[in-house]
């Protein structure tokens, strides 16, 4: 058995999240829906700007929450990221290991300012991110633990390090390590954004194939370049083995390598996308470590996300997840239509 059921490799940010009004978004030049990258300075006016809003703070970024979720369901979790000895720093590394995550940053951290992400959720519950990267731009190489990957059953790799160089051949080579170790490959494509404007680099991530891919439904159709999800479907094969594909209110479609799974919907009243996507990764994954089918997996992810969406933040309570599986794996009548 190894070590570790998910080590995660992605971008390390606090996030800062917000609700505000379209109003905001408007008024502020901010473009709705969408990961923006934006330097400190234009940050901190935005931030200074929302004094007054509710807000919550957390160690995030996309594959730190998909591994906290694996962690606060049982697995055994790693994620490799770039933290500053900053006090932004101290605070993420304190909620990382207060949901059971081992870092590579336990062994120190560099000089500079630790990255935070700026979310901000309207009253429709649509998630809109401004990041500054900070030393997270800088992921590299040397923030690999070969030995925690090949000990491990699955590596996830986050989309969004394909805006970095370093974090993009970062991406590359962890794949290679584990595809040598024999360890599963998983990667997400994070965002829109990112299939539109890195596809070369997202391809140059992905190689040969990935053995899971992680999507919405937006990003799978700007991927394929179809029109249809039924033609995306058979498009995708090419550079993943198997997939999950979100599609909010419509529920997931899976692909296990041989069949189509359709994942039935939870009726929820949505207040905060954010995460929801990084739920289902997590929750999907902590399933197939455990031995479970993809429609099993498919149902625990479905319910997860859901409840995430229903609260205000990325993540769920810890005894939240035990809830969940209760009620999924005791609840043989969750509906799942499989095709």
């Amino acid at each position: 058995m190894k070590r570790y059921q998910l080590c995660a490799i992605g971008n390390a940010l606090v996030d800062m999240e917000f609700k505000v009004g379209e109003s905001f978004l408007a008024a502020c030049a901010i473009e709705k829906g969408i990961m923006t990258l934006v330097t400190e300075q234009r940050q901190d006016e935005l931030v200074a700007a929302l004094e007054g809003h509710p807000g919550k703070w957390a160690c995030g970024g996309s594959a730190a929450n998909t591994v906290i979720a694996a962690a606060q369901f049982g697995a055994d979790c790693f994620y490799s990221c770039k933290l500053a000895a900053d006090e932004t720093g101290d605070f993420y590394l304190r909620d990382l290991h207060a949901a059971g995550v081992a870092s590579n940053a336990d062994n120190g951290r560099g000089a500079g300012k630790t990255g935070k992400c700026l979310v901000m959720v309207t009253p429709d519950a649509e998630r809109t991110m401004n990041t500054f990267l900070g030393i997270s731009e800088g992921f590299s190489l040397a923030e690999l633990e070969p030995q925690v990957i090949a000990a491990s059953e699955y590596l996830y790799i986050e989309g969004y390090l394909v805006t970095s160089p370093s974090g993009r051949a970062a991406a590359i080579e962890a794949k290679r390590l584990a595809e040598a170790a024999g360890v599963k490959t998983a990667l997400t494509f994070s965002d829109p954004a990112m299939v539109q404007f890195f596809r070369d680099g997202l391809a140059e991530m992905i190689g040969t194939g990935v053995d899971i891919l992680f999507c919405n439904e937006a990003e799978a159709l700007a991927w394929t370049g179809c029109e249809d999800l039924e033609e995306a479907l058979d498009a995708l094969q090419p550079i993943a083995r198997s997939f999950a594909i979100t599609r909010g209110a419509q529920g997931a479609v899976l692909f296990d390598g041989e069949t189509i799974h359709k994942v039935a919907p939870h009726t929820v009243s949505a207040v905060d996308s954010n995460g929801a996507g990084d739920m289902f990764a997590g929750a999907f994954l902590f399933s197939l470590s455990r031995g479970d089918c993809f429609p099993d997996a498919g149902r625990l992810a479905s319910l997860s996300s859901a409840k995430v969406v229903e609260s205000f933040g990325p993540r769920l309570l810890k005894e939240a997840h035990a809830e969940i599986l209760a009620e999924v794996f005791n609840d043989q009548s969750t509906a799942v239509n499989v095709s």
